[in-house]
């Protein structure tokens, strides 16, 4: 059986995760839904919601977001009209660089 990894994450990183748990848990309240009402319409376990909401950072980011656009909280701070325009601008952009990077490979010297 492999072994399970442990990854390490930075403070930003938790930080945020907990906060947008509070957020989602605070407008699920707000809007007097359960956790297994705000689970069932999400599509996911109430189990997962509830680590959803204490910003465990091993939840699937799709059910995160559900989780968010369910209760109304905003994510990147924009509206869905916004959201879709700086999408197709960053799309946009996208298609302008490369396809991939990579790095230029060193000569081998194998001269003895």
């Amino acid at each position: 059986m492999p072994k399970s990894i442990t990854r390490a994450y930075s403070r930003y990183s938790r930080d945020a995760a907990a906060l947008l748990g509070a957020l989602i848990r605070e407008a699920r309240k707000a809007r007097r839904l359960t956790a297994r009402e705000l689970a069932d319409r999400a599509g996911i376990s109430r189990g997962m919601l509830q680590r959803i909401e204490k910003g465990n950072l091993k939840c699937e980011i799709g059910a995160v977001f559900e989780a968010a656009a369910i209760v109304g909280v905003k994510l990147f701070d924009a509206d869905e009209g916004a959201l879709t325009k700086h999408l197709h601008q960053t799309t946009e952009k996208l298609s302008l660089l490369p396809k991939s990077v990579r790095k230029k490979s060193k000569a081998v010297r194998d001269d003895f």
